[in-house]
């Protein structure tokens, strides 16, 4: 290359440079929130991360949030541009094994959607259950039970008590009548199973604790310092060894059924898409 043609190369490339600094210029003639080296934050990019409405303080906690996420990035592009060898630094091969991963993965999720049938009928529940009875076995009790939160001193609460464990119905209304009166919460949950883990949760305790001050009545109640006390009148339980019942088991079952179907759908495609491309020879396996 002559002299003269590298000094109208260099000429050139800092035209570039210029009208390029240029265009970034009227891109992001917007305030500056945050500067690393000759990096800038714009205010565009930090309002695009705060939702609407949010509240002042808020917003500037999550200012801070995405400022220190944005320079913490770019400190370590930088450490690792300058501490990595050269093989480590390219990541060519990985870009392309996730990208044909993420292809593949929205793929399955299009083809799946158009056709998983995510109707499952009462009978296919009822034999799944029985044939795999062994996967329903319980590991933590679970109940059907109703709650009851109400100040120690309410002149309601024997009346409730009393009319929450009636299996009368014009009780169980009288009951959920006077609760909304006078009580802090009242629950029934006497009509579907709950895990005692979950259940536990009402009183800020764990379930052993809870098990453990059951009486033979069927209830449970335990004081709080606040002046209320917790209480649970305990319709049903199963415990721990026991086969759930198949109602417990229910959901649970459609999901593994869907989840079968689904895994079905990918494995057919995947041995349509090998055998269609073995038929084409489009591929030859030697």
């Amino acid at each position: 290359m002559t002299r003269k043609a590298g000094i109208l190369l260099l000429l050139t490339a800092l035209a570039m440079l210029t009208s390029c600094e240029f265009i970034s210029g009227i891109i992001h003639d917007d305030e500056v929130v945050a500067r690393l080296g000759n990096r800038k934050l714009y205010k565009t990019e930090l309002d695009a991360f705060i939702p609407n409405g949010v509240s002042a303080e808020d917003s500037t906690r999550l200012a801070l949030q995405y400022i220190n996420t944005w320079a913490t990035e770019q400190l370590f592009s930088d450490i690792a541009q300058q501490q990595l060898s050269k093989e480590e630094l390219d990541v060519n091969a990985e870009l392309e094994d996730y990208r044909r991963s993420l292809l593949k993965y929205r793929y399955e999720q299009r083809y799946v959607n158009e056709r998983l049938d995510t109707v499952v009928l009462s009978q296919e529940i009822d034999d799944y259950y029985h044939s795999h009875e062994d996967l329903f076995v319980l590991d933590v009790p679970i109940v059907k039970a109703r709650f009851l939160d109400i100040m120690q001193d309410s002149p309601n609460l024997e009346l409730i008590k009393d009319k929450m464990s009636s299996s009368k119905i014009e009780d169980l209304e009288m009951a959920d009548s006077l609760a909304y009166s006078s009580a802090l919460r009242y629950e029934d949950s006497s009509e579907k199973w709950v895990d005692m883990v979950t259940f536990a949760r009402n009183f800020g305790t764990d379930y052993g604790t809870l098990l453990s001050k059951a009486g033979k009545d069927g209830f449970i109640e335990i004081p709080d310092e606040r002046g209320d006390v917790k209480i649970a009148y305990i319709c049903e339980m199963q415990r721990v060894g026991e086969l759930a019942e198949l109602d417990y088991c229910e959901d649970r079952i459609k999901d593994i059924i869907i989840s079968t179907r689904k895994q079905t759908l990918l494995s057919d495609l995947e041995r349509e898409l090998l055998s269609d491309a073995l038929d084409k020879e489009t591929l030859i396996i030697y």
